[in-house]
């Protein structure tokens, strides 16, 4: 059997049309499509833009804040610092300053002598070399961490220096309570 090849239509007929339902229907998949490849990804964008410039808000306002924050600075701040605060002290606070040239952590806490001593050994000191009426601490740092060293004392010093990129910690002990002494630390890098 032989089979004819299709022939054109006249250029007088109209072409069918499709079914209205078929349009409605491609040109909801085709929206649909739309919203999908450009509409997601850009609110995807505009959410991350706002956590990011949100984020960046907490930041500031976390490092624009001036003097210390109660409770312990982190294990990495402590080790980097070389801040030892024994386990059993108490009243703890700290602060951390930090630009291109220096870093500082500053930090108090209320201990008890054999606390004091053992903080002393691990910054590789003792109590032999505090002295006393020493105020090692710069008035410029009693003015960032808002110490004033005006009380009761007695009132000992000492600053143990390093080698970089090993800190430099400068510390003030008040003894008013023989039993707890209240310590300040101010450790000084240099990035």
């Amino acid at each position: 059997m032989t089979t004819v090849p299709r022939q054109p239509s006249s250029p007088d007929e109209e072409p069918p049309r499709p079914d209205r339902g078929r349009v409605i229907r491609r040109r909801a998949l085709t929206l649909l499509t739309i919203v999908l490849l450009i509409g997601i990804p850009a609110g995807y964008l505009v959410i991350s833009a706002n956590q990011s410039r949100n984020s960046g808000k907490d930041k500031e306002a976390k490092y624009s804040a001036t003097g210390l924050t109660i409770g312990w600075p982190s294990k990495v701040q402590r080790r980097l610092y070389g801040i030892p605060i024994p386990p059993s002290s108490r009243d703890v606070a700290y602060y951390e300053t930090n630009n291109y040239k220096v870093s500082r952590l500053y930090a108090q806490f209320l201990t008890d002598n054999e606390g004091l001593d053992t903080f002393l050994e691990q910054i590789d000191s003792d109590p032999a070399e505090l002295k006393e009426g020493d105020f090692a601490v710069s008035d410029r740092d009693r003015s960032v961490a808002g110490w004033e060293f005006t009380g009761p004392g007695p009132w000992y010093g000492l600053t143990h220096s390093q080698k970089d990129p090993s800190p430099t910690q400068t510390v003030v002990v008040n003894r008013s309570n023989p039993d707890h002494p209240m310590v300040y630390v101010v450790s000084m890098t240099h990035p």
